[in-house]
């Protein structure tokens, strides 16, 4: 990837444009499922930082995501994604029936599936690895942080060697992969979220999300922790975050580096709804400062 002044590092809409010849627009779709850190196959509550509609707010059907976004890209492709919850926490079947209905949608062109790591079985990676011959598709995993002791105090439910099975279960099968990682989570260094950014991007994974620790009225981490910030400023996260860039390879596509939550749920930081205002000053820093993606990689 050649950066240029105006692109200092390679978003998802770059590449999506490149593929497509088109802006492409993702779909949250609520699809129905559930979670198994909240039915109690792993754990109830859920993960601690996570909000009763499982991070979903924003979701809902095909049409009703269409009319949505129509007036803002009104010659967008679409791409269905399953957002809220843990989309492959069902048996093959419902699983098939959901992914299929969706892909036979005459306006969608593509499918990208959230789940956790450990909710990949060999039946379940057969049918992905299925639609990936004859369609777009990627796989985004939450993994959040390789330290064990935030993943256990965050009640998430799952371990590092369950992401590093994942990915090389999706790598055999040469299925695209988007790593989740929050940055802020309570108890973690800035030097735990390098050894986090860097395990995912050596694991060969297509793209990455950073996501800002945002704390919302309706997970059980405001409730235990309700003062608590995960970045004192905006000047502060554009800093991490701006280094952080520095250290992706090239060849990864960035597809978040902040975090979407509605205003009415978000506690802090308070900032942090103004998304816009963020990538801006992100972008603005790198032209400061005239780095780019993975400027300090082999230095």
């Amino acid at each position: 990837m050649k950066f240029t002044d105006s692109q200092r590092f390679y978003s998802i809409n770059t590449y999506l444009k490149g593929r497509f010849g088109k802006k492409m627009a993702k779909l949250s779709i609520e699809a129905g499922f559930t979670c198994p850190n909240r039915d109690g196959k792993v754990s109830y509550g859920g993960c601690k930082f996570c909000s009763s509609g499982g991070s979903g707010e924003l979701a809902s059907d095909i049409s009703g995501q269409i009319r949505l976004l129509s007036d803002k890209w009104p010659n967008a492709g679409h791409l269905a994604y399953f957002q809220s919850h843990t989309n492959t926490y069902a048996s093959v079947n419902v699983l098939r029936s959901k992914y299929y209905a969706a892909l036979s949608h005459p306006e969608i062109e593509g499918i990208v599936i959230a789940t956790r790591p450990d909710c990949l079985d060999d039946k379940i990676l057969d049918l992905l690895a299925e639609i990936n011959e004859n369609h777009f598709m990627w796989i985004e995993l939450g993994l959040q942080t390789i330290h064990e002791k935030t993943l256990n105090s965050m009640n998430i439910g799952y371990q590092l060697t369950d992401y590093d099975k994942a990915i090389y279960e999706l790598s055999k099968r040469k299925i695209k992969t988007v790593t989740h990682l929050i940055l802020g989570l309570p108890g973690e260094t800035e030097r735990d979220m390098f050894e986090s950014l860097h395990h995912v991007t050596n694991s060969g994974i297509f793209g990455i999300k950073l996501h800002l620790m945002n704390i919302v009225s309706t997970s059980p981490l405001y409730r235990e922790m309700p003062e608590y910030v995960s970045f004192d400023s905006l000047e502060s996260y554009v800093d991490l975050v701006v280094r952080m860039i520095e250290e992706i390879p090239p060849d990864i596509t960035i597809h978040r580096l902040t975090g979407d939550v509605p205003r009415k749920l978000l506690i802090s930081p308070e900032w942090s709804y103004k998304k816009r205002t963020i990538l801006n000053a992100i972008n603005r820093e790198l032209r400061i400062r005239d780095t780019f993606q993975g400027a300090k990689l082999n230095k």
